[in-house]
């Protein structure tokens, strides 16, 4: 496989063909550089450089191979979004580059989200999920996962066979006394996904980490979204989970109160999605899972033993279901 993911984008020779790449893509887009490049962050699944130029910051992010479809999902939903997603200054899709402008703040950095601006997230997700339910074969084109409901089950078999077939010491290794309890909840699971896919709502995009600290206010009160390494096709509702996991864990606010809005867009109610709901937290954990362990599939030892515990956190999260 070669070297893992966060020691070829560490070394200078990397740095280097980055610059190279960056200069001459800037200058196309009227923009000089004007000072030297800072690498602010490394992880197993990207890194994140940033750039001045006459014309303020430009971001260079880099993706692993396995959400490398990001740069090209972007640069869609700019198109058929342009009212809700940035268009990259430019993109090397078959390395996972992009380049976009910095927008300052995020939603989330600025303040203590208010119960307005979840509800204006959730809003702006449910309606670019409206849009984007008619462009599958699009989506997935850029390299997407399909994590739609009739895909579920497969996947879930699929992890629990690979997690508890891992060396015992490994850090997402599933022991047998878990291995049981997973498997004892493969019925639900298969309930759940017949569920979802014939609910009234649309299997679409999905963001994956959808919250403020995802989001920019930009001039005239609009939010446009940004990381879209985590992005799937899957139910709609499955995109509340994470908002759901942030409201409820780190705020004071009533979750029904965010919930009611995105219901709204759909034009339904939280009662009438409350199966809808219950399936997602069986079916969001098995796609969850999926992304952390692709994005670990080029970890170093220590990053496995940083990050290890992820796939097992979100595979287990259907015991609690």
């Amino acid at each position: 496989m070669g070297r893992p993911f966060s020691e070829r984008i560490a070394g200078e020779d990397w740095r280097g063909e980055v610059e190279t790449w960056a200069v001459a893509q800037l200058a196309r887009a009227g923009r000089e550089v004007t000072g030297p490049t800072e690498q602010l962050r490394i992880r197993p699944w990207s890194t994140q450089i940033t750039i001045p130029t006459q014309r303020g910051t430009v971001w260079f992010k880099a993706n692993c191979p396995s959400l490398a479809f990001e740069p090209r999902l972007q640069a869609l939903l700019a198109e058929l979004l342009p009212h809700a997603v940035d268009a990259p200054l430019a993109v090397e899709p078959a390395r996972g580059w992009m380049l976009t402008v910095d927008r300052g703040q995020t939603l989330g950095d600025d303040r203590e989200p208010t119960l307005a601006d979840w509800q204006r997230v959730v809003v702006g997700a449910a309606r670019m999920q409206q849009v984007l339910a008619d462009y599958r074969d699009e989506l997935l084109g850029t390299g997407v996962p399909d994590c739609s409901p009739a895909t579920v089950v497969d996947r879930f078999d699929r992890l629990v066979d690979t997690l508890a077939g891992l060396p015992g010491q490994h850090p997402s290794h599933v022991p047998a006394e878990l291995e049981t309890r997973l498997r004892a909840t493969r019925p639900a699971i298969v309930d759940a996904a017949q569920r979802l896919d014939e609910s009234a709502l649309p299997t679409t995009w999905q963001h994956g980490d959808l919250h403020p600290r995802n989001v920019f206010a930009v001039e005239g009160g609009e939010l446009h979204l940004f990381d879209f390494g985590d992005a799937q096709w899957s139910h709609a509702v499955e995109v509340l989970s994470v908002p759901y996991g942030w409201v409820t864990t780190y705020t004071s606010l009533v979750w029904r109160d965010v919930l009611e809005p995105y219901c709204d867009v759909w034009g339904t109610t939280p009662e009438a999605i409350d199966g809808d709901w219950r399936a997602a937290a069986l079916t969001q954990p098995v796609n969850r899972t999926l992304l952390w362990w692709v994005a670990l599939e080029q970890a170093t030892a220590a990053e496995w033993a940083e990050w290890g515990e992820g796939p097992i956190h979100h595979l287990t999260r259907v015991l609690d279901a």
